[in-house]
Parts: structure tokens; sequence; C-alpha cells
């Protein structure tokens, strides 16, 4: 046993006979072994120099990596967490309205160039809207002419296109896929069945004179009411 100090007792220290084990000498099962990392899971070899490949645009995540990395930042009494992003933007806007002309000037830049942007996103999303339609519409008009009825209907459907000329906006109310057309499709099947059951609940509720039992058959009409109210909605496009 060794002792260090008064009263302390240390356990063996196993080392092979000759070996002296002592200041920067540490007992040799727990040294470091030649040619293994003594951290294998640290940077690979290489790793600081590796260039990029030349699909990689590797500086372009990086910037949008830190423009959202999330930092706490002081919002009047106290502390929220926002992307590095809206805390620059904010402090630009802050120091604008302070009356920096600097950040005035840059803070109006961007403001237009965004809404610059969206706008030009907005009209060309506009005009392919209503050259989709009315070509679509034309086509559709060319088969029911010649009578050809085996060709499927183009999705989305020209009448589900909604475009305000006023507004200058389009959308689409109805599916635009096969797997959306399925639901659809679904979603109108239930939708007569809820209607089928509304003309039940009410013929029941003509005969029935049990106020308990009549309780119940308003309620199942009201839910069937609501049920059909929301597809027709759907149908419309106005969800």
């Amino acid at each position: 046993m060794t002792k260090r100090g008064p009263g302390k007792t240390l356990g063996p220290i196993a080392a092979r006979p000759g070996y002296e084990v002592g200041y920067a000498k540490p007992p040799e099962a727990t040294r470091f072994q030649k040619g293994k990392s003594g951290n294998p899971r640290g940077r690979p070899k290489g790793a600081k120099n590796k260039l990029p490949a030349l699909n990689e645009e590797r500086m372009k995540s990086i910037i949008l990596e830190e423009a959202y990395r999330t930092i706490t930042v002081r919002d009047g009494d106290r502390n929220v967490s926002v992307p590095i992003a809206r805390a620059v933007l904010r402090s630009l806007a802050v120091n604008a309205v302070k009356g920096q002309h600097r950040s005035q000037r840059l803070f109006a830049e961007l403001l237009s160039s965004v809404e610059t942007a969206n706008r030009d996103l907005n009209d060309r999303w506009l005009d392919a809207a209503m050259t989709y339609k009315i070509e679509w519409d034309r086509e559709l008009e060319r088969r029911r002419v010649l009578g050809i009825t085996h060709l499927p209907d183009p999705l989305p459907h020209p009448d589900h296109i909604r475009i305000d000329v006023r507004r200058g906006t389009a959308r689409v109310v109805g599916p635009s896929t096969k797997e959306e057309k399925a639901f659809w499709d679904d979603c109108l099947a239930r939708k007569a069945d809820f209607e089928g059951e509304i003309e039940e609940l009410q013929d029941m509720l003509a005969n029935e004179t049990d106020p308990k039992m009549r309780k119940i058959l308003e309620a199942d009409l009201e839910q069937a009411k609501t049920i059909v109210g929301f597809l027709s909605r759907a149908e419309r496009g106005e969800l």
C-alpha cells in the first residue's frame, strides 16, 4: 500500500517490474496506445483543410444557419428567444425610429425590395393561373363539342381556380393531385350520405312524440347539418 500524507492510504498501482510510476509516468494500462487516437470522436483527420464539393454551397448554408440561430434578447422587461435575423432587423428598425438616417434608409430599402419581390411573385402566379384557366376552359369546351368523354379532367380543374381581378389574387379551391382528388371524392360521397341522414332524421322527428327521444334526434340532426355545412364550404372553397 502507498501512503501519501498522514492517515491517507491509496490502493496498489499495477505496473510491470522495473517501470517506475510517478510524475509524468502514469500506469501503463492508462497510457495512450501508439497509433490509436486518444479522441476517436474528434475532428476527422484533414477536416480542417477539406474543401467543399463542386455542388456544395457551404457558405450559404453557414449564413442561413447563423441567420436563424436562436439567441436571447431583451424585449421591454422580459427576455425573449428570437432568430439572429429577426434580432438584427429589430435593432435596425429601432435605430430607424430613433432618427438614425442610415438605418432609416437601409430599412426602407429592405422593405421596398421585399414588397417588390412579393408583388412580382404574386403577379407571375396570377398570370400563370389565368393562362391555365383560359386554356383548359377552351380545351374542355372543345372536348364537349366533339363528344370526347374518355379523357380525364385536368388537375386542378379550371372551375376550381378562383381569380379575383379586383384584388389581383388567384387560388385553387379544389384538388390538385390524384391523392387530393380521391380525398375530395370521398368527402363529396360523405356529404351525400349526411344529406340523406338529415332527411331521415327530419322524418323521424315529425313522427316522434317522446321528449327524450326528440332531444336525441335533434342533437343528431344538428350535428349532421354542421358536417354538411362544413363540406359545402370546402366544396365552394370558403375554408
